[in-house]
């Protein structure tokens, strides 16, 4: 694992288990689509996307900052170049750089559409393309998309939303015990950081081969009808727009039952890969009245399955 002294254990990261493991599927699976993270600010959101690339050897995070012009994260042509030389000249741009590895955007609620747009057709498709005057040049562009942002500062556009796999809520952290040991580790990380690192080595170790062997077992998923049968009726009864949100779904849970150590996928697992999926793909969305519509959610699932759309 590449020495990263300054940066917090992703094991070491107190509470935040839905973040934990949105970052974690999109390691398991780099083409899930990526996760967008809302909360108040001190939530250890920048924290968990650094530990995230730390985890894994050769995974770095290219941040993408708020003022960052269309031509610095897509890249440039020289079009001049191109008319006088007759051959393309392209400078890359972040785009380019993130490819094979994190591509961070804290505040993207922030950022402007148009630059959003591009970085989620990337993340989509794999690949940039840049045009203009009629030139083009093409160049993968497969990273892991994560954005961070504080809803009372602006909320994405639902078309943008629903470009993001998964979407997941942190907050601060209301038990006391939990809150003591968050100021607690923190102090011992700023104290002496590489001790505290290496009181977390093993678990970052076992963390690092769970998911190495999670990636061979999602390999050996395949979706089986009665799997594809209840993420269409969850998509239909919840008026899901598009088939987006089905595909994600799938994709998740299979993903989950690779965390999970399992090639087969089971109905808890399309239960949680739903909670992932689709609150913030929903017409009223759950995050709007945060604690009902989320119980409102899990009920409409569970009774979902007790009508008989069993996964098996």
């Amino acid at each position: 694992m590449k020495p990263m002294h300054n940066v917090f254990p992703f094991t070491a990261i107190v509470g935040q288990e839905t973040m934990k493991l949105g970052l974690l599927l999109n390691l398991i699976n780099p083409r899930l689509g990526g996760v967008l993270i809302r909360g108040e600010k001190g939530t250890a959101k920048s924290t968990a996307v650094r530990a995230l690339a730390d985890l894994m050897p050769g995974l770095n995070v290219v941040n993408l900052p708020v003022s960052a012009t269309e031509d610095r994260v897509v890249g440039t042509l020289d079009i001049e170049h191109a008319i006088r030389q007759g051959e393309k000249r392209f400078e890359p741009g972040l785009l380019a750089a993130a490819h094979g590895h994190i591509l961070y955007v804290d505040e993207i609620n922030l950022l402007d559409d148009a630059i959003v747009d591009a970085l989620l057709d990337a993340a989509a498709m794999g690949v940039n393309t840049v045009e203009r005057e009629g030139v083009s040049h093409s160049h993968p562009a497969q990273f892991i998309l994560i954005g961070t942002m504080n809803p009372e500062e602006g909320e994405l556009r639902p078309q943008l939303l629903d470009r993001f796999a998964l979407s997941v809520e942190v907050s601060g952290e209301k038990d006391v015990p939990s809150r003591m040991e968050v100021i607690r580790r923190r102090l011992a990380f700023e104290s002496d950081p590489e001790p505290f690192r290496q009181r977390y080595g093993q678990d970052q170790m076992l963390l690092q081969e769970r998911i190495v062997q999670a990636k061979e077992l999602l390999r050996q998923i395949e979706p089986t009808e009665e799997m594809l049968e209840w993420t269409a009726n969850i998509g239909i009864r919840l008026e899901v727009d598009g088939h987006r949100a089905d595909i994600t779904l799938m994709k998740t849970a299979m993903a989950l039952a690779a965390y999970q150590g399992r090639t087969r996928v089971l109905p808890e697992d399309m239960t949680e890969a739903a909670m992932l999926v689709l609150p913030h793909r929903m017409r009223k969305r759950p995050f709007e009245d945060q604690i009902g519509g989320v119980e409102e959610l899990r009920q409409q699932l569970g009774n979902l399955l007790t009508e008989g759309a069993h996964v098996t």
